[in-house]
């Protein structure tokens, strides 16, 4: 009983106090590209792993995958080396199985992940930002970790990632992007897991405007998404949002580092970010026949007649969030 208490109270400790690598004896410019390195494993990790693994969704909501925070729990319990732990997690995202997996409760309880094509330099990234930096975390997840661990340890004044920092336009701009985007992608994924990609299309037609619209509604923001192929012509870009649509296929296609295009005119921001495809999004926006089986091409023709938004690949600009705010709503 020791022993398991001593290695959760190392879990415990690894998670509440590790804000990021020791900087004070580096070389200045390797600081800047630690920097780079931290934010764009942050931003992966809530883009392409916040859909089913989103901190804010309900302990008891619709919950389709634990937080990520109980995923660097479980596999700092068993790998104490960087190394080992951004391995154990590569291998597992790159080949999902009951048998190599850390979580048995969550397969259990969620079902095994999916299997999908990651980028494998993406994946290193995003793991490594996990093990170097504590990540957001539910409230309810440390009382439910050491219940689970039948351990009496637990601080329940202390909560993670709570700042008092004001956002500039650019944070706020990502932050009601993102928000939207794992909103969307939550009620998407699980109704493809539990209905198909057929009911998907339907649940996209009928609650993608007013979930967006909620999000508008919560930020006090214009929140749109546009595109130079819209499906549903509520969605076509006007001419200044196809200049942005543009420029931002020409940095994904050359691989260039992609930043969010921010603007303020007469009191407002106004923020764009391009929606980039993965595998699956081929499933709606892919080739027909090829990516999008019949009966989903059927159901696609009945709902948008005039649709355009097929024909995509994987890493490719889908669109573009616009979005529009009030500059007070910033700290600058």
């Amino acid at each position: 009983m020791r022993t398991i208490s001593i290695s959760i109270l190392f879990v415990l400790l690894m998670l509440s106090c590790k804000q990021g690598p020791k900087t004070s004896d580096a070389d200045p410019e390797e600081v800047v590209q630690l920097a780079t390195s931290s934010e764009e494993g942050k931003k992966l990790m809530e883009t392409k792993c916040y859909v089913c693994h989103n901190p804010s969704t309900p302990e008891n909501g619709q919950r389709i995958g634990p937080p990520m925070v109980a995923v660097k729990a479980h596999y700092l319990d068993v790998y104490k080396d960087k190394d080992a732990f951004v391995k154990g997690i590569s291998e597992f995202v790159k080949s999902p199985s009951e048998e190599n997996t850390k979580m048995r409760g969550a397969v259990r309880r969620f079902g095994l992940m999916p299997s999908q094509q990651f980028d494998e330099e993406e994946i290193r990234k995003i793991a490594e930002y996990i093990f170097d930096y504590q990540i957001e975390e539910p409230d309810w997840f440390k009382e439910h970790w050491m219940d689970r661990r039948g351990d009496s340890l637990y601080n329940k004044g202390k909560k993670s990632m709570v700042s008092s920092k004001e956002e500039s336009p650019k944070e706020l701009g990502m932050k009601y992007a993102l928000e939207t985007q794992k909103v969307l992608g939550k009620n998407l994924m699980g109704t493809i897991q539990n209905k198909g990609v057929e009911a998907a299309v339907v649940f996209c037609n009928e609650r993608a405007y007013p979930l967006t619209d909620s999000m508008s509604i919560k930020f006090n923001a214009r929140i749109k998404r546009v595109s130079d192929k819209p499906r549903n012509p509520n969605n076509k870009a006007n001419a200044g949002e196809l200049a942005h649509i543009s420029t931002f296929k020409k940095q994904v296609a050359y691989g260039e580092s992609v930043e969010p295009i921010v603007k303020e005119s007469n009191g407002k921001v106004y923020f764009y970010y391009p929606i980039v495809t993965n595998t699956m999004c081929l499933n709606c926006h892919g080739t027909p026949e090829k990516n999008i089986a019949p009966e989903v091409l059927t159901h696609l023709s009945q709902l948008y007649p005039d649709d355009r938004a097929t024909g995509d690949g994987p890493d490719e600009v889908r669109g573009i969030w616009s979005i529009v705010f009030d500059a007070s709503n910033s700290g600058n």
